[in-house]
Formats: C-alpha cells, structure tokens, sequence
C-alpha cells in the first residue's frame, strides 16, 4: 500500500508546486492500479483485492484536484515545460494503468459470474436429483416401501 503524500487541496501553492504534488498523485495512483492489475492477473476476485480503498482515496483526490482547476479554484498554469511534460506523460500513464485495470476487473466480474452459475447449476442438479416430485409437482418416481412384511418380535 502506498503511503499518503502530503497533498493539500486547502492552501493555494504555486503553480509549479501544485504540478509537482498532482504529480506525485498520480505516480501513487498508478502504482496501486498497477498492483491491483498484478493481483487480478492472477484471478484472485476482485472482492478479494486490499488495494480497493487506497486506489478509492486516491481517485477521490485526484478527482478533486482535477474538479478544482476545472473550476479555476486551483491554477495549474505551468510555465516549466519539462514540467508540463512529465504531467501529460503521468496522464497517459495512468490512463493506460486505469484503461488495463478496467479490461482485468471486468474480467475478474466475469469469472465470478461464471463460478457463480456453476455453483448454482450443481445445486439445481443436487436437487433434481434426489427430489421425488417432478416439474409438474407429481411424483416422479414410484413411492418405494423400506418395510418388510416378514418381520419377526
């Protein structure tokens, strides 16, 4: 699990800072996506995953952050251009990350569904077979006597 950066959508910071810290963010947030991807290459479930509420608190932070320079409450004016650059690389970085994180978790969704229905159809079978009563609620098989008529006291 990753540790939580300082980022602070409280205080102004300058422009540069502010890039830095969204920066740092996504770096988090990739890494917890790319170690959630990891696990569900493997098929574990995706209930079963422990990056679930990191990756949640960071998607909220970035969500956030992203809301705010839309909003021009927080400026990202960036005059550095390697800086500017190193944000839309971390960009697409994390779209790749979160568009493979989407492919795996609806993938792992799928296999759950499908042991699900396996796990269904054996009961339904479990039951068809040694229920005595057909579809049409009748009797399907002939009432069978376990009593012996030549019983002695």
């Amino acid at each position: 699990m990753v540790p939580a950066r300082n980022v602070s959508n409280n205080r102004p910071a300058g422009g540069d800072a502010r890039v830095r810290s969204l920066i740092a963010l996504i770096d988090d947030l990739i890494s917890v996506v790319t170690e959630e991807n990891v696990e569900l290459s493997r098929g574990l479930p995706a209930s079963r995953l422990k990056q679930v509420d990191e990756k949640n608190r960071l998607a909220d932070l970035f969500e956030k952050c992203v809301a705010e320079s839309a909003a021009a409450t927080s400026s990202l004016h960036v005059e550095d251009r390697m800086l500017r650059e190193q944000l839309m690389e971390r960009i697409l970085r994390l779209r790749a990350a979160m568009d493979e994180n989407l492919l795996r978790l609806r993938a792992a969704i799928e296999a759950s569904n499908r042991r699900i229905e396996a796990v269904m159809q054996a009961i339904r079978e479990q039951i068809a077979n040694v229920s005595p009563y057909g579809a049409s609620g009748r009797r399907a098989t002939r009432a069978i006597s376990s009593g012996s008529t030549n019983v002695r006291a």
